[in-house]
């Protein structure tokens, strides 16, 4: 049985297994359980070794690769046109190793355990962001029922809260006076959590050369440099930086094209939705920053600003950012800020 590709459709415990030899004949059929897998893989003969790109694909990607086989991680949007008749666990198999063979597909990078840490930090982080953000604004609408109306801000809840539990004359129920002395209790448990989370991510970006490059850059910060490198490594799966800030970042406006006439619209928005966001969110605190340098990238900047507004120029600077970070990340090389424009005086003389 000459296998010279398979594709696998992953899940908990049940595996699915289709194989083709080099002219594109189906010549295995297999169904697996969760403890048969690798042992089988193991005696299979070297191969190509299909997947997608879902939840355990880069530990099984990983492993795999110990046993000499070359293994290609598909995004499952590229596998969908490629499933026969019914949707079920073989058909899925035989459309991944189908969209595997393709000359033109694009394949995900397997990540190592170390980006996958990392990345684990982040998604902690997220997760308890948004239940602490959750958490202000259910406790801003329990007292708003009560005729209590707090300034914006986490510095001004904190204090709110405190006057609140300390104001006996506000005809707060002994219940919703608990209720409030816990939650602000919660909320300080969730911010010393962050602070832990912030101050890791910090040590990892000192620690590793490439994110300590990548801080250098203006509105790249610990949370961006770090983020970026556990997605994607030293980018090496992109051929320029345009694939990173296009394909992988959305950070390129949509298009319509059909009989000669193209509308251009908003941006894409495709791909990693939480590094984007970081790089946009960076990109609008340089722009405080970069105006006040007289430099080439800061005149572009501000020209951009002053005609098309805050929010479109803080999505260029991200998209300039994103092109530049791959550069830095592929060469090695350190950030090489932009001239200084001379002054009036330098140049008259």
């Amino acid at each position: 049985m000459a296998v010279s590709i398979v594709g696998i459709d992953l899940a908990k415990n049940v595996f699915r297994l289709h194989g083709c030899d080099a002219q594109g004949r189906a010549v295995l059929r297999k169904q697996l359980m969760r403890g048969q897998l690798l042992a089988f893989l193991a005696r299979l003969p070297r191969c190509v070794v299909a997947m997608e790109a879902c939840a355990s694909a880069h530990y099984w990607a990983r492993e795999l690769e110990r046993f000499g086989h070359q293994v290609r991680l598909i995004n499952p949007r590229f596998v969908k046109p490629f499933v026969k008749a019914n949707k079920n666990d073989a058909s899925d198999a035989e459309a991944i190793c189908e969209a595997a063979s393709r000359p033109a597909m694009r394949f995900v990078a397997v990540k190592t355990a170390e980006q996958q840490e990392l990345q684990a930090v982040h998604r902690v982080r997220q997760q308890l962001v948004k239940s602490h953000t959750a958490l202000i604004n259910q406790v801003r609408g329990l007292l708003a029922e009560h005729g209590i109306v707090m300034a914006q801000g986490r510095a001004q809840l904190r204090r709110t809260l405190a006057r609140i539990l300390e104001d006996a004359d506000n005809r707060l129920s002994g219940v919703m006076r608990e209720l409030v002395s816990e939650i602000g209790e919660r909320l300080k448990y969730m911010e010393d959590r962050l602070r832990q989370y912030e101050l890791q991510i910090e040590r990892r970006c000192r620690l590793d050369p490439r994110c300590r490059r990548l801080t250098e850059v203006e509105g790249v910060g610990p949370l961006t440099a770090t983020a970026l490198v556990a997605a994607v490594g030293n980018a090496a799966e992109f051929k320029h930086g345009r694939e990173l800030a296009a394909a992988y970042l959305g950070l390129v406006p949509r298009h319509r094209a059909s009989g000669g006439r193209t509308i251009m619209q908003g941006i894409s928005k495709r791909g990693d939705r939480y590094l984007r966001s970081l790089l946009i969110h960076g990109a609008r605190a340089a722009l405080w920053t970069i105006e006040r340098r007289g430099n080439q990238r800061s005149a572009w900047a501000t020209r951009l600003k002053l005609r098309r507004g805050t929010n479109v120029a803080a999505v260029a600077l991200a998209h300039k950012n994103a092109r530049l970070l791959w550069a830095l990340l592929r060469s090695g090389e350190c950030y090489r800020a932009a001239p200084l424009f001379p002054r009036p005086a330098e140049a008259a003389g």
